[in-house]
């Protein structure tokens, strides 16, 4: 009888409940358990992954799709602008046919051939622009220099003639004759 209340005891705790599993059984459950989240983890991780990889594809495509036809737009509006130019230039050869026909012609023929450099800006892509705009630079880096400087020196020059605006206010003399700026300069 001593030995089966000393089985009991070790199969059943001091109240009665049975003893928890073995620690060997428990360690390779935990282990299961642990393997399994895991592989859940990393599975919801790739998934994470793929899911940010698409969207930030999806969105570079957006951006530079928009950006692509900003800048195409942009094209047309400089061939326009460009078109426009060519149309005053006409007006001026008209204008110059009575008083001298021979600058009128020279005129005239610099206006239909800016007219077809806007046609053919027109009817291009930025990309396309860009990449003639680079085998022009290529074949003809001496005139690609030359209209850079020319560029340059009329930015220069209309700069240098427009008027430079001042920040500070003139100082004029208050009621009592000592100059306004002074006092707001004293604090008083």
């Amino acid at each position: 009888m001593a030995s089966q209340n000393t089985q009991r005891a070790s199969s059943t705790g001091r109240n009665g409940s049975m003893e928890p599993p073995k620690s060997s059984e428990m360690s390779s459950k935990v282990g299961e358990a642990a393997n399994e989240a895991m592989a859940a983890a990393s599975s919801v991780a790739q998934q994470a992954t793929e899911g940010a990889k698409q969207s930030a594809a999806y969105a570079v495509n957006m951006v530079s799709g928009q950006l692509k036809e900003l800048l195409d737009q942009q094209v047309v509006n400089g061939a326009d602008m460009i078109g426009h130019v060519a149309k005053s230039a006409q007006l001026a050869a008209d204008d110059l046919d009575q008083n001298v026909p021979q600058v009128a012609k020279l005129v005239r023929g610099l206006a239909d051939r800016i007219e077809v450099v806007a046609d053919d800006i027109r009817d291009q892509t930025a990309e396309e622009l860009v990449k003639n705009v680079a085998d022009f630079t290529r074949r003809q880096p001496a005139l690609t220099f030359g209209l850079a400087a020319l560029a340059g020196f009329f930015v220069f020059r209309a700069l240098k003639s427009s008027p430079s605006v001042t920040s500070s206010s003139p100082i004029q003399p208050d009621h009592d004759g000592s100059p306004s700026n002074a006092r707001a300069f004293h604090g008083t």
